[in-house]
Protein backbone atom coordinates (compact mmCIF):
# COMPACT_ATOMS: atom_id res chain seq x y z
CA UNK A 1 0.00 0.00 0.00
CA UNK A 2 2.29 2.50 -1.23
CA UNK A 3 0.57 5.71 0.18
CA UNK A 4 -0.01 3.95 3.47
CA UNK A 5 -2.74 1.70 5.43
CA UNK A 6 -5.63 3.85 6.52
CA UNK A 7 -7.21 2.50 9.50
CA UNK A 8 -9.94 0.19 9.67
CA UNK A 9 -8.52 -0.83 5.70
CA UNK A 10 -7.59 -4.74 6.05
CA UNK A 11 -4.01 -5.05 4.69
CA UNK A 12 -3.74 -6.01 0.85
CA UNK A 13 -0.84 -7.93 2.03
CA UNK A 14 -2.54 -10.56 4.19
CA UNK A 15 -3.24 -13.93 2.95
CA UNK A 16 -6.00 -16.17 3.12
CA UNK A 17 -4.56 -17.43 6.16
CA UNK A 18 -4.21 -13.84 7.57
CA UNK A 19 -0.24 -14.07 7.53
CA UNK A 20 1.62 -11.24 6.06
CA UNK A 21 3.04 -11.90 2.55
CA UNK A 22 5.72 -9.17 3.59
CA UNK A 23 7.14 -10.75 6.63
CA UNK A 24 11.03 -11.08 6.50
CA UNK A 25 11.50 -9.00 3.70
CA UNK A 26 13.14 -5.88 3.51
CA UNK A 27 10.26 -3.45 1.44
CA UNK A 28 8.05 -4.42 4.78
CA UNK A 29 6.92 -1.43 6.17
CA UNK A 30 8.49 0.03 9.02
CA UNK A 31 5.24 0.43 11.51
CA UNK A 32 4.77 -3.56 10.56
CA UNK A 33 8.63 -4.29 11.93
CA UNK A 34 8.45 -2.54 14.46
CA UNK A 35 5.23 -3.90 15.70
CA UNK A 36 6.34 -6.41 18.55
CA UNK A 37 3.14 -8.95 19.10
CA UNK A 38 2.54 -9.68 23.07
CA UNK A 39 0.48 -11.97 24.85
CA UNK A 40 -2.08 -8.96 25.89
CA UNK A 41 -1.90 -7.64 22.23
CA UNK A 42 -2.37 -11.48 20.70
CA UNK A 43 -5.21 -12.32 23.03
CA UNK A 44 -6.67 -15.69 23.15
CA UNK A 45 -8.14 -15.93 19.81
CA UNK A 46 -8.14 -13.78 16.41
CA UNK A 47 -10.85 -12.02 17.41
CA UNK A 48 -9.01 -10.46 20.06
CA UNK A 49 -6.34 -9.74 18.25
CA UNK A 50 -8.45 -7.82 16.09
CA UNK A 51 -10.21 -5.69 18.46
CA UNK A 52 -6.73 -5.23 19.91
CA UNK A 53 -4.94 -3.83 16.44
CA UNK A 54 -8.83 -1.62 15.98
CA UNK A 55 -7.96 -0.34 19.08
CA UNK A 56 -4.22 0.86 18.30
CA UNK A 57 -5.46 2.17 14.98
CA UNK A 58 -8.20 4.11 16.72
CA UNK A 59 -5.42 5.57 19.03
CA UNK A 60 -3.16 6.31 16.45
CA UNK A 61 -5.31 7.78 13.26
CA UNK A 62 -4.26 11.35 12.26
CA UNK A 63 -6.95 13.76 13.22
CA UNK A 64 -9.58 15.04 10.91
CA UNK A 65 -9.24 18.81 9.80
CA UNK A 66 -12.37 20.69 10.85
CA UNK A 67 -15.06 21.13 8.44
CA UNK A 68 -14.79 24.65 6.23
CA UNK A 69 -17.33 26.85 7.17
CA UNK A 70 -20.10 27.10 4.09
CA UNK A 71 -20.01 30.99 2.88
CA UNK A 72 -23.97 30.87 4.33
CA UNK A 73 -22.63 30.17 7.74
CA UNK A 74 -20.72 33.20 7.39
CA UNK A 75 -23.43 35.87 6.59
CA UNK A 76 -25.47 37.88 8.73
CA UNK A 77 -28.91 36.20 9.18
CA UNK A 78 -31.05 38.75 6.62
CA UNK A 79 -28.76 40.66 5.51
CA UNK A 80 -26.99 38.74 3.32
CA UNK A 81 -23.91 40.69 4.43
CA UNK A 82 -20.76 38.87 5.29
CA UNK A 83 -20.15 39.34 9.35
CA UNK A 84 -17.24 41.08 10.39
Amino acid sequence: MPMGKPAGVRCVQLDEAQRCRLFGQTGRPAVCVQLKPAADMCGDNAAQAEAWLARLEHATAPLRPPPTPSPQATRGPASGRAMP
